[in-house]
């Protein structure tokens, strides 16, 4: 297991949540944010969640995350309604990603990368995790 360093914790801490977050307009797309362009932004955030949610760089993050789960879970219904076999099998119940392996997940990637958008980061961990049996 990767060892959290003060810059996750504090990323982390401020995204507790982002994927059950409703209060997020339902048309958000999910943007180019690279998983490094993430790690950047996140590194001045405070660890103290009510200061954190404060911070725009904070409601940023979590919107590109919810963003990038949303178009995740809309592709895979998308091959299920065409009657194609999806690349992942989210369960209904949801990705049960905390912010903590979130954070921890990409801070672990090679430097190299990092040069993938945040969308195509959760796509690959979706592919990895919840396999579609064959």
């Amino acid at each position: 297991m990767p060892k959290l360093t003060l810059k996750s914790v504090a990323v982390a801490g401020a995204l507790t949540g982002f994927i059950c977050l409703s209060g997020l307009p339902q048309t958000a797309m999910a943007s180019d944010m690279t998983v490094q362009q993430f790690l950047t932004l996140g590194q001045n955030i405070p660890r103290n969640r009510a200061a954190a949610m404060l911070k725009p760089e904070t409601r940023r993050l979590i919107g590109e995350v919810t963003s990038s789960v949303r178009t995740v879970k809309s592709e895979q219904a998308a091959a299920e309604n065409a009657g194609r076999t999806p690349r992942h099998c989210i369960p209904a119940s949801g990705t049960g990603i905390t912010p903590e392996a979130l954070v921890a997940r990409f801070e672990t990637m090679p430097e190299a990368r990092r040069r993938v958008s945040v969308t195509q980061a959760i796509r690959d961990w979706m592919v990895e995790r919840y396999p579609c049996g064959g």
